[in-house]
């Protein structure tokens, strides 16, 4: 098992699920947890149901992908409160996601899919 591991979390249950249908098609020897939507199936995320992505992932070194400000906003703040290493990739979230686990799968360590991740890097 990789000793990094990827988090999704996005507003939506049905885009995390897609992006997990994908990665999945690549990498399913990595490990990977991910939360979409509200507890009640709405549109948002939250701290708690992040913090609980982050705890069930079984790597120490995370790289997290989001969709959205708030979501980004949540794993900071999972960030602050955890033991593990949590590196927030801001890139667009499928094509990063993807492309990290891709890597990920073949082998590859973390300072070159950062460095791979940097190209997709979002500036605005």
């Amino acid at each position: 098992m990789s000793k990094l591991g990827i988090i999704i979390v996005s507003h939506s249950k049905n885009l995390a699920q897609g992006i997990v249908d994908l990665i999945n098609e690549v990498a399913k020897d990595i490990p990977l947890t991910y939360i979409g939507g509200t507890p009640d199936n709405g549109i948002g995320t939250n701290f708690e149901r992040v913090q609980e992505i982050v705890d069930l992932n079984p790597a120490e070194e995370l790289l997290a992908f989001y969709d959205l400000g708030s979501a980004r906003m949540n794993i900071e703040m999972v960030a602050d409160f955890s033991n593990k290493v949590i590196h927030i990739q801001h890139v667009p979230i499928v094509e990063g996601s993807y492309t990290a686990a891709a890597l990920l799968q073949a082998g590859g360590d973390k300072d070159t899919i950062i460095t791979q991740l940097e190209e997709l890097r979002i500036t605005k």
